[in-house]
């Protein structure tokens, strides 16, 4: 048996036991070890999150040892130090067959679509299975956010020397403040959180900063000459944030939706029009991008465990993680350790 934390419903987590898997030929049962907590995660909980059905073990920043391996499997070997990607892909579908498996037709997202890592052991795909030598468990834990950040600064195409604006300064806009720094950019970051905007400048390099409360667009066209930024991303989750966002953004530009919302998000067309403004969305990220986390993360380019504020053992989750998701909890990432 093992022990698993389950969301019951909205705003209902419990502590419960269950048969402990078996991998299938081409599995890999990964002793799961840290569990980084997610805005996807804390979205599930507060019943604001799509693409979702409870009950659900949440889970999918994970990092583990290596349990044991079905008879197909190359890739890695029990004792392995790994983390997960949780994206499970078809293959097949148009999207896979671009390359595109982060936008997968027939995707399935481990804590999202099915159960995902909130307990002791897990079966996981082998290919979805990586090892990592030279970085530790609470680093692995976070390679799947700052990959989120890595593929939407890529899916941008961000350039040296360009200005960049992240609209939002959690983990996920975090991750891309601090790769938009690493392809050379100068970052601008708006937020409500003034200790958050602090962190961001302090130690995450961030050129910038503007309290969401003021003036936004006139403290940027201050800090920009006018221009404007030439790259906005979105990482609030919040509608009305998103739609603010295309005011935002210089003549040419491009802006990136990172966040996903229960909402429909509008725009004024003849503005959208006048500065022929590129609009992408940010979904998930490849093995391309995940590779990319792991050697900034080696070379010191970017970082992790900074941005860990509160951690909890599995068995405490479900007393802990309510107070968490409140306002004012100074929750930047936790990370749950199971065993």
């Amino acid at each position: 048996m093992m022990k698993t934390v389950i969301c019951l419903q909205p705003g209902e987590m419990a502590l419960r036991s269950a048969p402990k898997p078996v991998p299938g030929a081409a599995e890999v049962l990964v002793r799961v070890k840290r569990v980084g907590v997610c805005g996807t995660d804390i979205h599930a909980f507060s019943g604001r999150q799509p693409y979702f059905q409870y009950p659900r073990v949440l889970g999918h920043e994970l990092a583990g040892v290596v349990d044991a391996v079905g008879s197909e499997v190359s890739t890695v070997e029990p004792g392995a130090t790994v983390y997960v990607m949780p994206y499970l892909e078809c293959g097949e579908c148009v999207a896979c067959r671009q390359g595109k498996t982060n936008c997968c037709t027939h995707i399935r997202v481990i804590g999202v679509h099915q159960d995902g890592g909130m307990c002791e052991y897990l079966p996981v795909p082998q290919d979805h299975v990586i090892s990592a030598d030279g970085l530790d468990l609470d680093q692995l834990a976070l390679v799947e956010c700052l990959a989120i950040g890595a593929h939407a600064v890529r899916r941008a195409d961000v350039q040296p020397g360009s200005t960049v604006l992240v609209v939002g300064a959690g983990p996920i806009g975090m991750g891309i403040l601090q790769f938009a720094k690493v392809r050379g950019a100068r970052v601008l970051m708006v937020d409500n959180n003034e200790e958050r905007l602090r962190f961001c400048q302090q130690s995450l390099g961030a050129d910038a900063v503007i309290q969401a409360g003021s003036d936004v667009k006139a403290e940027l066209e201050a800090l920009t000459a006018g221009d404007y930024p030439n790259t906005v991303f979105d990482a609030t989750g919040n509608p009305e944030a998103m739609m603010a966002g295309f005011g935002w953004v210089a003549h040419g530009g491009t802006y990136v939706l990172v966040s996903v919302v229960s909402a429909d998000i509008t725009f004024s067309d003849p503005e959208f029009h006048k500065r022929e403004l590129s609009l992408l969305g940010s979904r998930n990220a490849t093995r391309e991008d995940f590779e990319q986390v792991v050697s900034c993360l080696r070379d010191g380019s970017a970082v992790a465990l900074a941005m860990v504020t509160h951690r909890c053992a599995l068995t405490d989750l479900p007393e802990i993680f309510p107070q968490w998701t409140r306002p004012g909890s100074g929750v930047i990432k936790a990370i749950v350790e199971v065993g």
